[in-house]
């Protein structure tokens, strides 16, 4: 089973796991690590490692971030560049992107990465009322 690591900036990761729960269910290998405004990449490479140690992930780690650049990407880059071929990392994490992370941990990482980045992008929509779409359970 794929472990999975939901990190951002502040309660965001927690929140957004939180959520993920309530539509999917409890689940398993999955944890939040928040940035506190105070730490720093170092503070979370370190919170990385040990959630990674308690979750002993049999099939690879999977780190799901808020925004390519920042420190949590930062952070979660250094270790997946010593594991590149048991560990992913995907930045602009959204709630469809989790939801399918959840549905997918059994399914082998190289796999799931594709399928996420879709999965995301699919969960940016718009409601255009203008357009006929002839849908008439919009409203």
């Amino acid at each position: 089973m794929l472990a999975i690591i939901v990190t951002s900036h502040g309660e965001f990761s927690r929140g957004i796991l939180q959520s993920a729960e309530m539509i999917f269910g409890k689940t398993q290998k999955v944890v939040a690590v928040p940035l506190a405004a105070k730490e720093g990449v170092e503070d979370l490479v370190s919170h990385y490692r040990l959630a990674i140690q308690e979750m002993q992930p049999n099939d690879g780690v999977l780190f799901l971030v808020d925004l390519w650049g920042g420190s949590p990407f930062n952070a979660a880059s250094r270790i997946v560049a010593e594991h590149p071929d048991q560990y992913g990392l995907l930045a602009g994490l959204n709630l469809p992107m989790l939801i399918e992370a959840l549905a997918l941990q059994q399914q082998p990482l190289a796999d799931v990465i594709p399928h996420l980045e879709r999965a995301a992008q699919g969960g940016i929509r718009h409601l255009d009322l203008q357009m006929d779409t002839g849908d008439d359970d919009l409203l």
